[in-house]
């Protein structure tokens, strides 16, 4: 090797000559080929994200995740795209700005064929119909169809080195170009009026799933909670004290919100449905509550008590409270002939004037409650519970944070971990949580982002900038979902004496 070759080396490089030559030749190889390389590095970062891994751009300033955990971040990645486009295209600011655009684009630019690719997909002359209910439906179609196809490719997969596990923790990029095909091709759907029909009844019926999965998944949590707090009461004492704090700050919560609800939702005079609503919702609070500590009810279920019907009444309380907040305002002339709002707090009403505000709150809130209930509901243990299939009382551990892993699992998880990679393969033995369900439970709740962005059933005056002001088929959404959850944790509690001979396990 001649002295010329240390022209492709850097600098430093050449030090080189104090060292023996066989080592010298090595090393002067080895800093070559990373030299050749390093030309090929962006093009490898940018295909990571077609690969079975994601990007690892910027993991030195991460913190290690698990692999299960970062591929449904990705996923609720997604789908918040997708819902804060759904989000947009319900806005009539932006609709109103994007006629005025299509227009003068439609008129004065050079747009080779622009209006006929506008009515090739049902957009109207100047694609106005890319905004509004319709385009809600079409789009939440595409994301529907897109987890649809992945909860069947994932069905009975136990292993993640399978070819089909490759694909559902990778391949982002690749995914991502699907998501966005169907979301736009499903606006060259044929007999456009047919497909919104008939896809509203399939979407309310997917919606009503999703709540109700919610609400099973809400009482097994109760349910759960109870049993490992009293699973710790043969040990230690104490749990009986942290089971009589907790039970007596949630039966609070629920006393006080109702009165609070009596106070600023109902006047002397009228606002008689609000004073209904209340007395029958508090009158469901206490039944569950006698019920689940009567005799009969104890005797077959010991693990039954007041912690799960204060958690189920706070619950209703919160219901209740969410449902009379989206009536519509009740308007009726004073002695003065002036127009006043009743039935509402007065601070309520200066809230409402901002409605920049409220709609970028409550849109916040809200998609955030989604997200939340998705990725809590596509555990293993979560997913174990609608299947009934519990853990066995002796094997119960009592925690505070229950909900989580038992302690330890993490600790371990990390020390099998040498230093370097930011990513942790938590699914080597086996995966973590069913593939199959994530993606079903998914599906669902893109068919409740679109009914719930849609306004339900009053889809066709629906805006997002009105979304929070009231609407009748909210209202008695939530009311129905509350009096749902009460039957819910009754037939908990009175299924083994319906049915004697059959095994409740909860």
């Amino acid at each position: 090797m001649s002295f010329g070759d240390y022209d492709l080396i850097p600098p430093y490089i050449h030090v080189l000559h104090q060292r023996p030559p066989d080592v010298r030749f090595q090393l002067v190889t080895a800093s070559k080929y990373l030299l050749m390389t390093s030309e090929y590095l962006p093009y490898a970062s940018l295909a990571c994200c077609c690969g079975t891994a994601g990007c690892s751009l910027c993991c030195d300033c991460c913190p290690k995740i698990r692999q299960s955990r970062a591929t449904r971040f990705m996923y609720a990645l997604y789908f918040i795209l997708v819902a804060v486009l759904c989000c947009i295209m319900m806005s009539t600011t932006v609709a109103n700005e994007m006629k005025e655009r299509l227009i003068f684009f439609s008129v004065f630019s050079q747009i080779p064929y622009f209006e006929d690719i506008c009515k090739g997909i049902k957009a109207g002359d100047t694609c106005e119909n890319l905004v509004g209910y319709s385009a809600v439906y079409r789009v939440c179609f595409g994301m529907a169809c897109f987890f649809f196809i992945f909860c069947l490719l994932t069905l009975k997969i136990n292993n993640s080195k399978s070819c089909r596990a490759y694909i559902h923790n990778g391949f982002w990029f690749c995914k991502f170009l699907l998501l966005g095909a169907m979301c736009s091709g499903a606006f060259f759907i044929p007999d456009q009026e047919t497909f919104l029909n008939a896809w509203r009844y399939v979407g309310a019926i997917g919606g009503f799933l999703f709540i109700g999965i919610q609400l099973l998944l809400l009482v097994e949590f109760a349910h759960k909670w109870n049993k490992n707090w009293t699973a710790g009461t043969a040990t230690n004492k104490l749990w009986y004290a942290s089971l009589a704090l907790v039970t007596l700050v949630m039966y609070s919560i629920a006393t006080g919100g109702l009165i609070l609800m009596g106070v600023f939702y109902t006047q002397r005079d009228g606002c008689m449905e609000n004073k209904i609503l209340l007395g029958v919702n508090g009158g469901l609070c206490l039944l569950i509550s006698m019920v689940a500590i009567s005799p009969c009810v104890q005797n077959r279920q010991p693990h039954s008590g007041l912690l799960q019907s204060g958690l189920i009444s706070c619950y209703v309380t919160y219901l209740t409270f969410s449902a009379l907040s989206s009536k519509p305002l009740e308007v009726v002339l004073d002695e003065r002939g002036k127009n006043v709002t009743i039935c509402v707090p007065d601070f309520g009403q200066d809230l409402y004037r901002d409605k920049n505000l409220v709609t970028g709150l409550g849109t916040a809130v809200l998609f955030g409650c989604i997200l939340y209930s998705c990725l809590t509901s596509t555990t293993r243990s979560s997913s174990d519970a609608l299947q009934g299939r519990y853990a066995a009382p002796e094997l119960e551990r009592a925690r505070c944070c229950f909900c989580f892993g038992p302690d330890g699992e993490d600790n371990e998880e990390q020390q099998n971990v040498k230093e370097g990679p930011r990513v942790i393969y938590d699914e080597k033995k086996g995966t973590v949580y069913s593939y199959s369900y994530f993606h079903f439970v998914f599906l669902l709740a893109s068919l409740y982002v679109m009914m719930t962005v849609t306004n339900w059933f009053n889809y066709e005056s629906a805006n997002i900038e009105t979304f929070f002001s009231g609407s009748w088929s909210i209202f008695w959404v939530k009311m129905a979902s509350c009096w749902v959850c009460v039957l819910l944790y009754l037939w908990t509690l009175l299924a083994p004496l319906c049915c004697p001979s059959r095994q409740f396990s909860v």
